[in-house]
């Protein structure tokens, strides 16, 4: 396996960022809605293409990302479609460097999560690093 990218599958390829990474269909759907979540947009699932864009909504978050696109593509200067993808790509790169034995996880007690330790025992610091929120703007069902 290349050092660089992760593959779980070839159902989905996406790049971002010079990285070319595959998924298979689950990976790549858990780890959308993860980063959904992070990010407020939603309280629990999501189904988003991985495109970057919704030719056909299927679902009631579908309709509702193509209704409200222009208040919610950009927040605050910060594209929607780049920290989805941003977020899928760090948490696979995470769990790529733990395969590699590069980081290790553990369960933090105080946040009440599992989190990436580098070897000297420090949070790694892509792992720390800030996001931005969409949670004024979340998704929620009728």
């Amino acid at each position: 396996m290349d050092v660089d990218n992760y593959s779980s599958g070839d159902d989905i390829v996406v790049e971002f960022l010079r990285l070319r990474f595959s998924f298979n269909a689950p990976d790549f759907a858990q780890r959308v809605t993860s980063a959904a979540f992070k990010l407020g947009l939603v309280d629990d699932n999501v189904e988003l293409a991985a495109d970057g864009v919704i030719e056909e909504p299927r679902s009631e978050l579908g309709r509702y990302l193509v209704r409200h696109w222009e208040r919610l593509s950009l927040v605050d200067g910060e594209s929607l479609v780049y920290w989805l993808r941003k977020l899928v790509f760090r948490g696979a790169w995470l769990d790529h460097r733990v395969k590699d034995g590069r980081l290790e996880v553990a369960w933090d007690d105080g946040a009440s999560e599992f989190a990436y330790l580098e070897p000297g025992g420090e949070r790694a610091l892509l792992e720390l690093a800030p996001t931005p929120s969409w949670h004024e703007l979340q998704f929620r069902r009728a």
